[in-house]
């Protein structure tokens, strides 16, 4: 499959359902399992991109059900080394009201029961002090301001189990701790990428504000749909604007992520993880 040589990943998330017309589909398997979904293969922007619908193409899987390995090493093995991930989110701060699009910088897991790593039989400590691409994030926002779009730099998502949405007190709580925006497939997604030393980037779209804040508990359903959608196709924009920004040689650290994380020699299934 590296023959393949897809040099950029896009996870799509809810509504985000393609990124080009035309694209070629890829059935893989791994040794984790199916994917949510077959990798549609396009070129776009004169970048090779791999897209994988997060919750599969007809959106069936839920946050809690997605099987994140999976599709991490399905883009790994196509040749991906640069991910960008696009996701509709929650609001923990009145001022990131819904249609504003931010990329975090920072990661705080609150689910349980998911599986987080590849290294069920080895001692292995992966660095996760900054959970996302430095270089990756400021591309984005470059991409951003190239194009003329709002985009906040910055933030803290906390990722929950879900599928139930958080109560006012959890909601209070969190926004409490400083954090910004509420997400239900954050994590395992960003630890299994930087396990696989890729480049990792989230671009988050705020779709509603959080029931801890009081406020927007009137908006009526079709005003919502209507800003989700409307926000989508910025979003849409913006990863596109974005890929072809994309350094073609990755000069950041995540491609070191194992250097130090004192492998053992049984830990060797991952296999060689080329820059």
């Amino acid at each position: 499959m590296n023959g393949i040589g897809a040099e950029i990943g896009i996870i799509g998330g809810s509504g985000f359902s393609s990124v080009a017309d035309g694209a070629r589909e890829v059935a893989l398997t791994t040794p984790y399992g199916e994917p949510s979904a077959p990798i549609s293969l396009a070129r776009v922007r004169g970048r090779t991109v791999a897209f994988l619908p997060r919750h599969g193409p007809d959106h069936r899987r839920p946050p809690h059900r997605i099987n994140y390995r999976a599709n991490l090493w399905a883009l790994h093995s196509v040749g991906v080394r640069q991910i960008l991930a696009p996701c509709a989110v929650g609001s923990l701060r009145p001022e990131l009201g819904p249609g504003v699009m931010v990329v975090p910088d920072q990661l705080v897991d609150r689910t349980c029961g998911r599986v987080r790593t590849y290294f069920d039989d080895a001692a292995v400590h992966v660095p996760f002090a900054d959970p996302y691409c430095p270089v990756g994030r400021e591309t984005v926002l470059d991409a951003a301001a190239a194009t003329g779009q709002d985009c906040v730099d910055g933030g803290t998502t906390v990722a929950v189990e879900g599928p139930r949405l958080s109560s006012r007190a959890e909601a209070q709580w969190y926004a409490a701790q400083g954090w910004s925006l509420l997400d239900m497939t954050a994590c395992p997604e960003a630890a299994l990428a930087r396990e696989l030393a890729l480049c990792y980037v989230p671009v988050a779209l705020v779709t509603d504000l959080d029931a801890g804040l009081g406020v927007g508990s009137g908006a009526r359903r079709d005003e919502l749909f209507r800003i989700f959608h409307e926000g989508l196709d910025r979003l849409r924009a913006l990863v596109l604007a974005a890929v072809s920004r994309l350094p073609r040689t990755r000069t950041c650290g995540c491609a070191r992520a194992l250097e130090d994380a004192a492998l053992p020699a049984d830990a060797g299934h991952l296999g060689p993880l080329p820059a």
